[in-house]
């Protein structure tokens, strides 16, 4: 089964791409299958990681970054392959 998880957070006024680059730079303690990274208006970025796991598994997720570079609390969800069509 594929499981994505997902992490979202909003930086605080002006520092989008102080985000961006700190979510580039943040390692996994293990490969995902896949990741990629996305940005979006008002200096969100999401994070997309791909696993090869049951949809409960213990997975390594990003983390809160520190201080006050975010506006609120991360959002991250779990979805689960459906296959095509």
């Amino acid at each position: 089964m594929t499981v994505a998880l997902m992490w979202e957070a909003r930086a605080s006024d002006g520092r989008g791409e102080e985000l961006l680059a700190w979510a580039r730079a943040q390692e996994l303690p293990r490969e995902p299958l896949r990741r990629e990274t996305f940005r979006a208006p008002q200096d969100r970025v999401l994070v997309i990681t791909w696993w090869d796991a049951p949809y409960d598994a213990e997975l390594p997720e990003l983390p809160e970054p520190d201080g006050d570079l975010v506006t609120r609390a991360v959002h991250r969800w779990r979805f689960e392959s459906v296959g095509d069509g």
